[in-house]
């Protein structure tokens, strides 16, 4: 009977060593799948938060560029506004006349190089003269009688030219307008 009462105690024993077994496995278990469900959902806030910080990044990028765009288009904008007078006097000096055509041609050839740099730009002249007024691209400096046959608000002369670039006025035309007396 020894014989049955050890191996009655060594079967308990055995058992009572697996539902321990059996408990602590279950408890690492529990552990690890908690632990992987913390380090899952660590790993989904840092790659959301990579997602985001990538977004941002692509929005600064576009936005420097359109930025450094502007800039850049205002630059060069400024610098072909200086050259307007330039242009302006080089046409006085064609419509004053001259006798010396190497002169003349000379002024023609400059002309002409100016005009094609402000096309390369983008730059156009506007010519306003028989044109309706318009405040947007002239500034009138001057208004005399309507001539028989023009309508009032009319302009008669420029003594400068509009330039536009795209939508944009460069500089508006100084004009001289027709009004009825």
């Amino acid at each position: 009977m020894n014989d049955d009462t050890e191996t009655n105690a060594s079967a308990e024993a055995s058992a009572a060593s697996d539902a321990s077994n059996h408990t602590t496995t279950a408890t690492v278990d529990a552990d690890l799948g908690a632990a992987l469900a913390s380090a899952n959902a660590r790993a989904e806030e840092n790659y959301n938060k990579f997602l985001y910080a990538m977004a941002d990044f692509e929005n600064y990028k576009k936005r420097m560029e359109r930025q450094l765009g502007e800039i850049s288009l205002a630059g060069r904008k400024s610098l072909v506004a200086k050259f307007l007078p330039v242009i302006d006097n080089l046409e006085r000096a064609l419509a004053y006349g001259t006798e010396n055509e190497g002169l003349k041609g000379g002024l023609q050839a400059t002309l002409r190089g100016f005009e094609n740099v402000l096309a390369g730009e983008g730059v156009k002249a506007v010519s306003l003269k028989g044109q309706p007024f318009d405040p947007r691209l002239a500034e009138a400096i001057g208004t005399q009688p309507a001539p028989e046959g023009v309508a009032d608000d009319t302009v008669l002369e420029e003594a400068t030219k509009a330039y536009v670039h795209g939508d944009d006025v460069l500089r508006v035309a100084h004009v001289i307008v027709a009004k009825s007396e």
